[in-house]
């Protein structure tokens, strides 16, 4: 596995122009469009590392491939959610499941489209 530092890195904003971090190239304007074409271009896959909003984004703009969410056996009563309380809901293909001795639950799932729920 490379280290983070020799891969490239992406940044989409509104008001960073010049990243400080080696080998970032700062996507704005119609970040979409930037995203699609990244996406297009041969040499892997694009990840994302937290960012609730970008991702929330991406999923609503129909830009993710595939999700990996990580599960800590840890209740926390405060933070930021990774989805919020409105917005559209989105089904979701379970493709790997695996759980870590320490029970952190690792889960990789496919954005499906719409979910159809059961009527009475």
């Amino acid at each position: 596995m490379e280290a983070l530092n020799t891969l490239p890195k992406y940044v989409a904003s509104s008001t960073l122009t010049d990243p400080a971090w080696s080998g970032t190239t700062v996507l704005s304007g119609d970040v979409a469009a930037a995203v699609r074409e990244l996406k297009a271009a041969p040499g892997g896959e694009l990840q994302v590392h937290g960012g609730g909003v970008l991702t929330r984004w991406l999923l609503d703009n129909d830009l993710v491939d595939e999700m990996t969410l990580i599960t800590v056996p840890v209740v926390a009563g405060q933070g930021a959610r990774l989805f919020p309380d409105a917005g559209p809901d989105l089904a979701l293909d379970l493709v790997e499941s695996r759980v870590g001795s320490k029970g952190v639950a690792i889960q990789v799932h496919r954005p499906a489209g719409r979910p159809r729920y059961a009527t009475a």
